[in-house]
């Protein structure tokens, strides 16, 4: 007789295959949510992973920390997975991990609940549940617009500010937010077509990409706003953000300084929202914050 694949390595294999083919299948299926990744692929399939494994190790008698070990290194799997097959960028991955990593185990422990209590009304209840909201998950509609603004004091009026924030030179103070030391791409330059209303706009960014934007409203030494219509085909951002508008007003306060306010708008295209647009805000408020200072060191000399 041939030798059984290991019970253990099946709890590894097998969880993996079936959340690959799953989120496969939604995506070859997706009417709803645009290409959006939904809050199913991140909270109901690790959780489906942790149960199905559990399966093959029910009668490995594990202690809770092995559990723990061995549901980390599933998420391990996934997410290696997920940068060969779906094309994931590496920070995304960094990003995704928690979330990941937090819900394959919390599934596994509910999975040993479930076997080990022989419970059959539980286990159909607990799968039926996960198999409903995944459904009604993949087939409702996913939008989510967001603000982020920002403001800074720059002891400088706004007629001496206004030149900088239409565009300024290359930035050469070190990145000091966490994602950018990592490889996160930031901001380092910016150059216009024209100082007018309707002018091309270009945003450089530390690798090379560029962000191709249009000036929408030129309110000299007040307000300069711009949609940016083209954005970088890039595996971290790509699918997942969408950032549609910038702006920058100038607030003169009337005592030599000026208070300059930096907003940008975005639509995020990954769930569950409570998660993704912490990460969201956050970057965009560094990339704010980086620009922001650069045309205060500039403007006060």
């Amino acid at each position: 007789m041939k030798k059984m694949i290991n019970p253990k390595a099946l709890g590894f294999i097998v969880p993996n295959v079936v959340a690959i083919f799953i989120i496969w299948l939604n995506k070859y299926l997706d009417v709803q949510s645009e290409g959006s990744l939904i809050f199913s692929e991140f909270v109901i399939i690790p959780l489906f992973m942790g149960i199905i494994s559990i399966w093959f190790w029910r009668k490995l008698n594990l202690k809770s920390s092995a559990l723990v070990g061995y549901s980390i290194v599933n998420g391990g799997i996934a997410l290696f997975l997920s940068y060969i097959f779906l094309g994931e960028g590496v920070l995304c991955l960094i990003i995704v991990s928690p979330l990941i990593f937090a819900f394959i185990v919390t599934g596994a422990f509910i999975g040993k609940m479930m076997f080990r209590k022989k419970n059959q009304t539980l286990n159909v209840s607990v799968l039926s549940l996960l198999f409903i909201v995944f459904v009604a998950d993949s087939v409702s509609e996913h939008h989510y617009d967001n603000m982020v603004s920002d403001k800074i004091t720059i002891n400088a009026t706004p007629e001496e500010i206004w030149k900088n924030v239409v565009a300024f030179e290359k930035i050469k103070q070190p990145d000091n937010y966490w994602l950018f030391k990592i490889g996160m791409p930031s901001p380092m330059q910016t150059t216009v077509t024209a100082y007018k209303n309707g002018a091309g706009r270009k945003c450089i960014f530390s690798n090379g990409y560029i962000f191709d934007e249009k000036i929408v409203a030129f309110d000299i030494n007040k307000n300069l706003t711009f949609d940016i219509v083209n954005q970088p085909l890039d595996p971290e951002i790509m699918g997942h953000i969408d950032i549609t508008r910038g702006q920058f007003l100038l607030k003169d306060n009337g005592n030599g300084t000026t208070t300059l306010i930096g907003n940008s708008w975005y639509k995020l295209h990954v769930f569950p929202v409570w998660y993704y647009d912490l990460w969201a805000e956050s970057i965009t408020r560094n990339v704010h914050l980086r620009v922001m200072d650069h045309i205060k060191v500039l403007s006060e000399k």
